[in-house]
This record gives C-alpha cells, sequence and structure tokens, in this order.
C-alpha cells in the first residue's frame, strides 16, 4: 500500500460510456477541469498530458493499465510546480462500475511517499473536478468555479 493516499467515490446518473468519454476525452475535460485537456494515445505504455490553457504541461506520465469504461491506470507527476516535480511519480486510477442507473467512479490517486506534497494538493483539487464532472454529465453545465485556469498558478 502506498505511504500517500487520496480515495474518492461518487455515484454519476450516466453510461459508462459517457463517463469514459468525459474523463479523456478533450472537448469534455476543457468544460469541468479548468479549461484543461489530456493528450494521449490511450493505450498501455503511451504518454499522456494533462494540457494547460496557456500552453504549458500540467501533469504527464504514463498510461500504464487501460480497459476503456472501466479502468485506467496513469503514472502522474505534475510538471510546473518545482515542489511538487520533485516528488516524482504517484500513480492515478479510475475505476468505473455500473450499478443500475448509475456509475460508481472511484478515483484512487497514491504515491510511495510518506506526506506527499501532491497528494495533499489532489485531495483538495479531486473533489472540485469530480463535483463538476457529476454537474455536467447530470446537468449539462459544469460548476462555475471548475470552468476556467485559476489566475497566477
Amino acid at each position: 500500500m502506498a505511504d500517500s493516499r487520496f480515495v474518492y467515490v461518487t455515484y454519476i446518473r450516466t453510461t459508462p460510456q459517457k463517463l469514459w468519454q468525459a474523463l479523456i476525452e478533450p472537448e469534455f475535460t476543457r468544460q469541468y477541469w479548468c479549461a484543461t485537456w489530456l493528450e494521449s494515445e490511450w493505450k498501455v505504455g503511451a504518454s499522456w498530458k494533462l494540457m494547460i490553457p496557456d500552453g504549458r504541461v500540467g501533469d504527464a506520465g504514463e498510461v500504464l493499465e487501460i480497459e476503456p469504461g472501466r479502468r485506467l491506470v496513469l503514472s502522474w507527476q505534475n510538471q510546473f510546480m518545482p515542489e511538487l516535480r520533485e516528488e516524482g511519480f504517484s500513480r492515478m486510477t479510475y475505476e468505473l462500475e455500473e450499478q443500475g442507473e448509475v456509475v460508481k467512479l472511484t478515483v484512487i490517486h497514491e504515491m510511495d511517499r510518506p506526506d506527499s506534497k501532491l497528494i495533499t494538493g489532489v485531495s483538495s483539487g479531486w473533489p472540485n473536478i469530480l463535483a463538476s464532472l457529476k454537474s455536467l454529465l447530470e446537468t449539462g453545465e459544469s460548476l462555475e468555479a471548475t470552468r476556467h485556469w485559476p489566475e497566477g498558478i
């Protein structure tokens, strides 16, 4: 088990296919994830990047596991904050489980490093992003606070 770990579970009224698209496709992530988008070929061994609207790479890593509509595991390293980048790679997992008219989404973000600053940071970031994702899929609108990249970051 990792030394630093964040786990978040939410239930979204959608299908696994729609949720999967919303998690990885740029036209969706821009709407609920601070105008960022992901770039990858989405296959095991491929690199991935989370792009910040000004052209910087926010986070990056490698696709470790992928089962479309069910599971995605990424190695994850922050790229734009030196104190987080120097911590090295973490591991982020999406697990999707259809449960009737909803999909259970579990996000696990962990690092083999005690008291990780990255894991502390994502522990406050993920809940906002995932609430906005849920809102977008269930109502058609993301949360206002997650539609734009924060100023000064």
